[in-house]
């Protein structure tokens, strides 16, 4: 049964695309050609924060977003970016009795934009600021399992990404669900794990209520 479901943030709530934008803005270069370098370091498995150093050797991203909201332009992100699919997947989710939570590699200014958001929504809001670890660490992982007030077999952890977020919630003895959008999830979707691994795959939020009665119903509901 899955009782608890936990959501990433980037690209899975939250579409970033306006916000890697303003990262090219602040590196001065064009947004085509940042967001082309980002797919192919991700393409290539590389660690996505390779990207700024393509273009500024010896960028700190700690310290740039520093520097950003010192500069009056800090990373930021609102009702505009969230997936139109978001609320009424939680909304639903929340009709059907399920308990709620969204966990991300989020800072804390990010954090408190998202309880802003999301308070009246779910159960909890976890940062890795919060807990001192980041995914794919497992004791990030463990920290979610902690925290939801069900067993870890009963959580399915929802993300795009195959590294940070699926491995790691199966690993963790979560559920998993894959959902394929924004960067990593339309280059990963083609790995052999992103058919082998995930409890549920997605092309939409919108699905998921129905992915999730279909698991605890015993139904083979994947795609």
């Amino acid at each position: 049964m899955i009782r608890a479901v936990v959501f990433d943030v980037g690209e899975c709530l939250v579409d970033e695309s306006r916000e890697y934008g303003t990262w090219a803005d602040w590196l001065g270069v064009p947004r085509h050609a940042f967001s082309a370098m980002f797919g192919a370091v991700i393409a290539q498995g590389r660690d996505y924060r390779e990207t700024f150093q393509v273009f500024r050797p010896g960028f700190d991203l700690y310290s740039e977003r520093e520097a950003r909201a010192a500069a009056g332009q800090p990373e930021t992100f609102g009702e505009e970016d969230l997936y139109p699919d978001v609320r009424p997947a939680l909304a639903e989710l929340r009709t059907d009795g399920l308990w709620l939570g969204i966990a991300g590699n989020q800072t804390v200014r990010a954090g408190a934009i998202l309880r802003g958001l999301f308070t009246a929504d779910v159960d909890l809001i976890g940062t890795s600021d919060d807990w001192g670890a980041s995914k794919p660490d497992p004791e990030f992982f463990k920290r979610v399992a902690e925290v939801v007030p069900f067993g870890a077999d009963e959580i399915l952890y929802v993300g795009d990404r195959l590294d940070n977020d699926v491995r790691p919630a199966v690993a963790a003895g979560m559920h998993a669900a894959l959902i394929r959008r924004g960067p990593w999830g339309i280059i990963q979707q083609h790995d052999p794990d992103a058919d082998r691994i995930p409890t549920v795959r997605l092309d939409s939020l919108a699905k998921l209520p129905e992915r999730i009665r279909a698991v605890n119903a015993g139904r083979v509901m994947t795609n």
